[in-house]
């Protein structure tokens, strides 16, 4: 999260580095949300994904403006675009899938972009050209699959609802009581991905009116396992650790930005960091940070 103004137009310059650092350590995919300032209703940002490389978004736009009669805006970046449209997530799923063409919506709000795709974090980054994305904050991972396939929609982040997102390092024990309880719900899921459940379980419980903090005290009774979570909303950046801390995580915090990380070496080049405050988030302890200005 960058506090200072100014750096809000290079956040992509200092999030660069940190997938070619960690992109050894989770070698299979990776994917970055990026928040910035927010659209006005009822116009929403989605983030889109095509397996196709060759797809022909400008005909996709042509007949999405045809069909609904309003003004879309489309940035393309290799096989994902990001849509503007004053439509509602339930219109354009429906939409996209009469039509058959594979594009899949991998996140919504009005503040959220999001990017995820198997590969080397390092080379995920640059094919989505992450160096020239601004914001006030963003959340990204490199993974390292373990019980999950590989694959784009099992890639982190996780999107639930509209400007919600998060990021795993761990495994969950339980995720199949968490589906069956949101199930029973009427919510769907996209993976049998553990962190998926977690994602989900948190904005649900967001929705039912609690603050983040209020949805993770109840989940530190409904989650078990280990798990280090960084979430991203549209105006905040929140991380937990589990009861035991068991995986790593490390924050260098600055009058002009925070920053995390599963190690520190990638965040040795960041501005300013030999005068940081780095400490070692306390186990079961929520942290919060908030957008300014």
């Amino acid at each position: 999260m960058v506090r200072s103004e100014a750096l809000r137009h290079s956040l992509g310059d200092l999030i660069l580095p940190m997938f070619d650092c960690m992109a050894e350590r989770g070698p299979d995919s990776a994917g970055l949300a990026v928040f910035s300032a927010a659209l006005q209703p009822p116009r929403r940002r989605f983030s889109l994904f095509t397996s196709g490389h060759n797809y022909d978004w400008s005909v996709m736009a042509r007949e999405l403006e045809r069909d609904t009669d309003g003004e879309v805006d489309l940035e393309v970046r290799d096989n994902h675009a990001e849509l503007i449209a004053p439509l509602g997530v339930d219109h354009l799923k429906k939409w996209l899938v009469a039509r058959g063409n594979g594009v899949r919506v991998l996140a919504v709000g009005r503040s959220i972009e999001l990017f995820k795709d198997v590969g080397r974090g390092d080379q995920v980054a640059r094919r989505y050209h992450f160096e020239t994305l601004e914001g006030t904050h963003c959340v990204g991972h490199t993974r390292m699959a373990t019980e999950s396939q590989v694959s784009p929609a099992h890639a982190h982040p996780f999107a639930a609802g509209e400007d919600f997102c998060l990021v795993h390092n761990g495994s969950l024990s339980n995720p199949y009581s968490l589906r069956r309880i949101l199930e029973e719900e009427n919510l769907e899921f996209e993976t049998d991905n553990d962190s998926e459940a977690a994602c989900r379980f948190l904005e649900w419980r967001m929705r039912q009116g609690e603050t983040i903090e209020e949805a993770l005290r109840v989940a530190f009774d409904k989650i078990d396992g280990f798990y280090t979570f960084l979430i991203g909303t549209a105006r905040e950046m929140v991380l937990v650790r589990d009861p035991f801390a068991c995986k790593p995580a490390v924050v260098a915090e600055t009058d002009q930005y925070v920053a995390i990380s599963s190690e520190f070496r990638s965040l040795a080049h960041l501005p300013g960091i030999e005068e940081a405050n780095i400490f070692e988030p306390l186990p079961e302890q929520i942290y919060v940070w908030q957008v300014t200005g």
